[in-house]
């Protein structure tokens, strides 16, 4: 599921034309499981502003590494982000745009039940499929009341 509570989307399947897709387990979906240490659950949008703050942190994210299956980030592709590192951009003023569908709902994990809110809020803020993202909620709030009205 999404942060808005639909099926997960997929964020990339193709970085940068490489074949590779993102995501810990690079099926092109942010996805994550127990191996899943950093929580790779933000569909994010590249900005150069991002990539370079990301460096500076310590996660070079533009640098391709074959090895391990990773084409390098370039300004404009979709990536998977660990939750805590977009929440650090955040915080630093340069969180890059983030898809909001294809968002893993275990991303407001990444903050306390008190601040989960002003996550959703700043998710929604940076959020480049926001009208779509909005429709979707609006069919499962829709959904919501059909339910809620058969159980009554």
């Amino acid at each position: 599921m999404n942060v808005l509570g639909s099926d997960l989307r997929c964020c990339c399947s193709n970085v940068g034309g490489s074949g590779i897709g993102t995501g810990f387990y690079r099926d092109g979906h942010c996805s994550t499981g127990p191996q899943d240490e950093g929580r790779h659950t933000v569909c994010m949008v590249a900005t150069e502003e991002f990539l370079a703050f990301s460096k500076s942190v310590g996660n070079d994210l533009s640098t391709p590494n074959p090895a391990y299956g990773f084409p390098g980030v370039r300004p404009g592709d979709r990536w998977c982000l660990c939750a805590s590192r977009w929440v650090q951009a955040l915080q630093a003023g340069c969180a890059p745009g983030l898809c909001l569908l294809a968002t893993h709902e275990k991303t407001l994990g990444a903050v306390t039940r008190e601040t989960r809110g002003a996550l959703l809020a700043a998710l929604r803020e940076h959020a480049v499929d926001g009208e779509e993202a909005q429709e979707v909620e609006r069919e499962l709030d829709e959904a919501r009341k059909s339910l809620e009205k058969l159980l009554e």
